[in-house]
């Protein structure tokens, strides 16, 4: 990367984008182009930009309405439309602008780390359902990634209609939820994908919405550290970053070409080493460290507020039914202060977006041999926490060896089964078991569940994943018995039980399910 000098005829340019900006032309919010999915039954919020003082009239299916705008923005509230044909938006100002092929149905927003960002194509049966996937009804918005150290006004994305041509860059866990709502409410179902790999739930968070919270000040400190030093930061990044340039450039020509070689020999080596049976060589390392690239000014994707800002606040407050959310790998090692931080999240969102206490349903964190089982239990307790929530556990799909487990499709499945319950009313068992109570009595402890649905089953074989545990708190492999609508734990050597666990390790290896076939949360009765 290089580096332009500044010089006059930049200026020139800067003075020209200002000029064109307070003569700026009426310009809807990119949210609102050709293909877009609006929320039916709803107050449908459109906005944009225009020049002061202009006049801004918006119609669609028989309504019109005007508004002024002021500090270049605009914005209207329609009456709730209906599902139907598709429908045509003009908004006209000093100019007009056409948005066609506008349906109505059902928004939902997907958001959270790589688990929601892993596309469909890298899903488990996608040769299978990709050439099924024409739905022209189903769309999806995919918000660039962006970060920044205050709330952004626009997301930079387009809407992209369901086709099996299109299908496989949508998030996978989007695409396999909507397919599961298009076909049960039959209606138009639009997805607003906003996620990034790796990044921890204080990124999606407003720097308001961490509260007074003292477990969360830390955030409030260093997103508020930030905004104090931005400008300082932006001065002096473009100098920072030429010097990297430079020293990468010097590198590459003293080191990194040599390194290449001496890898390539070592490559061509371990290939021979493992033909023969031989020890491998040990990989060489550089004489000297690459370079690294300085920070970015808004502190890059894990810093507090930057993707609230730079990936959420854009697309807030266009008309939503809910969100689904996957993430917690990456505040798993801080699994205690989630039980705080999530919940703080989401009632962030729901602030913000000003639209109630709209469903918010998660994924319990799969199984995998690097996610402590505490995340889990700290996605469980929201649950009990946060009203209008769901979640869908995932014990029976994870991967032990890969943090992205393939199998999407019933990930989406299980988010759109609590969907069709909570948001639609259908009469249906949504969730596997989840623990409610227990009760000691005579060298047993009988846990009862809520979400039996059908009743209690043993998949494939005796109950299993199940350990108890006395005052000494050493937990032992227990025997467990499905009875009714509990289960019933006891172990040799354990008179008088305190407490129960179940599927209690990075990879629980559990077998309790409902009838309608989902599974257990794992948990434990002794929460500290």
């Amino acid at each position: 990367m290089t580096l332009k000098t500044f010089s006059p005829l930049s200026a020139l340019a800067i003075a020209a984008v200002i000029s064109s900006t307070l003569h700026a032309e009426v310009k809807p919010n990119p949210l609102f182009t050709d293909g877009a999915v609006l929320q039916r039954g709803q107050a449908v919020p459109v906005w944009g930009t225009a020049r002061d003082g202009e006049k801004v009239t918006v119609e669609i299916d028989n309504q019109k309405v005007s508004t002024t705008a002021a500090a270049g923005k605009w914005s209207v509230s329609l009456k709730p439309l209906k599902e139907g044909d598709p429908l045509t938006m003009k908004i006209t100002g000093d100019n007009a602008v056409t948005i066609n092929n506008l349906l109505v149905g059902e928004v939902w927003v997907c958001s959270g780390q790589s688990n929601m960002e892993w596309k469909f194509a890298q899903s488990h049966n996608a040769k299978e359902e990709g050439p099924k996937a024409t739905y022209p009804k189903i769309r999806m918005f995919t918000v660039k990634k962006t970060t920044s150290t205050k709330p952004l006004a626009e997301a930079v994305g387009s809407w992209v209609e369901c086709s099996p041509q299109t299908v496989n860059g949508f998030s996978g866990v989007g695409y396999f939820f909507a397919r599961e709502l298009h076909q049960k409410l039959g209606v138009p179902v639009g997805m607003i994908h906003t996620s990034w790999g790796g990044t921890p739930a204080q990124s999606w968070t407003s720097l308001e919405g961490f509260g007074t919270d003292p477990e969360l000040k830390g955030y409030v400190d260093a997103a508020t550290q930030k905004l104090a030093t931005y400008d300082a930061d932006i001065a002096g990044y473009a100098a920072k970053l030429e010097e990297f340039n430079s020293k990468t450039k010097e590198w590459n020509e003293t080191v990194g070409k040599a390194y290449q070689e001496t890898v390539k020999a070592w490559t061509e080596a371990t290939a021979q080493a493992k033909k023969a049976g031989q020890p491998l060589p040990p990989k060489p390392a550089p004489a000297s460290p690459q370079p690294k690239a300085p920070p970015t000014p808004d502190g890059g994707q894990g810093h507090p507020t930057s993707l609230y800002n730079g990936m959420l606040a854009p697309i807030i407050p266009y008309g939503i039914k809910g969100t689904i959310w996957y993430q917690g790998e990456s505040n798993a090692n801080q699994s205690k202060q989630y039980r705080t931080l999530f919940p703080a999240m989401i009632a962030d969102w729901r602030a913000r977006w000003k639209q109630g206490d709209f469903p918010f349903l998660f994924v319990q964190i799969a199984p995998f041999n690097g996610q402590p089982p505490e995340i889990r239990e700290a996605q469980f307790l929201t649950l009990a926490k946060v009203k209008n929530t769901a979640m869908a556990v995932t014990t029976d799909v994870g991967d032990a060896t890969n943090i992205h487990p393939s199998k999407k499709e019933p990930v989406g499945q299980r988010l759109a089964l609590a969907a069709r319950a909570l948001t639609y009313g259908e009469k249906t068992e949504y969730s596997g078991p989840l623990y409610d109570s227990m009760t000691a009595k005579d060298g047993k402890i009988i846990l009862s569940f809520k979400h039996i649905g059908g009743g209690l089953i043993a998949k494939d074989g005796e109950l299993k994943g199940f350990t108890i545990a006395g005052s000494d708190k050493k937990f032992v492999p227990a025997q467990a018995k499905i009875q009714g609508s509990t289960v019933v734990v006891s172990a040799d050597g354990v008179a008088d039980p305190k407490a129960a666990r179940f599927g209690w390790a990075n990879v629980p290896d559990v077998n309790l399910f409902n009838q309608e076939g989902l599974p257990a949360s794992p948990f434990r009765t002794d929460v500290d």
